[in-house]
């Protein structure tokens, strides 16, 4: 890679087939995909993006549109596409992988797999403003998520770091609007929780409509961080899909 400080790679498998790009969720880091990455070693490589603005890159400017971070994650994963590649968002991560898969398909380079966790369908629109909000909404729509460590939400140190991140990723999703028509022509495989307050499961069904190949939908219990608790579920998901080639199943 030409530029390090986008990609994370917690356990490189250079003799793997295919290689998997995590995308995370708004206000996430990297190292959130260090479990999956785990998980799926030494079968696959694990590219965590990390996004400006956070953690190491603390002193880099934030990109708060969906866009820009396409345009920018999509020229830094070209040398990646030496080998297959498949692509994992999870929340903000599936709408940027779904327009990053765009680009890299208009380069002449088809995923493999598109993931799309935690999040509804690009035709699925809801008005929100989040990032519109006082510094303290801000932290209790973290609370409502129960994505983030209550002791950090609690420390005020923590929490100047973090929100100017959090409030650019919350406008980039938040104002994001994906093209109508437009379709990846790689599989999509959706996967969410049932009690996500944040998509439903017909929200996220929709995805169906966003690709010209194969669909299929995957239901976890629980709600918008339903992955914390099933890891190895969706690493064998993943494994079926871009290791071995079987066809997508659902759960």
């Amino acid at each position: 890679m030409d530029d390090k400080k986008w990609i994370r790679r917690f356990h490189p498998a250079e003799q793997a087939p295919v290689r998997l790009v995590c995308l995370p969720h708004a206000g996430g880091s990297a190292s959130y995909f260090f479990p999956l990455s785990k998980a799926l070693s030494p079968s696959v490589d694990v590219l965590s993006v990390q996004y400006p603005g956070r953690q190491d890159r603390r002193a880099d400017p934030c990109i708060d549109s969906i866009a820009g971070l396409a345009d920018r994650t999509a020229e830094i994963l070209a040398p990646a596409a030496d080998r297959p590649l498949a692509l994992f968002g999870h929340s903000m991560g599936a709408a940027l992988a779904f327009e990053v898969a765009l680009r890299l398909e208009e380069r002449g380079t088809v995923p493999v797999a598109l993931f799309v966790s935690g999040r509804r369908a690009p035709s699925r629109h809801r008005a929100e403003t989040v990032h519109l909000r006082s510094d303290e909404e801000l932290v209790e729509e973290l609370r409502r998520l129960s994505g983030t460590d209550a002791g950090m939400l609690d420390n005020p140190e923590v929490l100047e770091m973090v929100l100017p991140a959090l409030r650019a990723d919350y406008r980039a999703i938040e104002t994001y609007r994906a093209r109508p028509g437009l379709r990846v022509g790689c599989p999509v495989h959706a996967l969410t929780g049932d009690a996500d307050p944040k998509a439903t499961t017909d929200e996220v069904r929709d995805w169906e409509h966003h690709t010209t190949g194969a669909f299929t939908i995957s239901v976890f219990p629980g709600g918008h961080f339903y992955l914390n608790d099933h890891q190895q579920e969706i690493a064998k998901i993943i494994a079926s899909a871009v290791e071995y080639g079987a066809p997508l199943g659902s759960v």
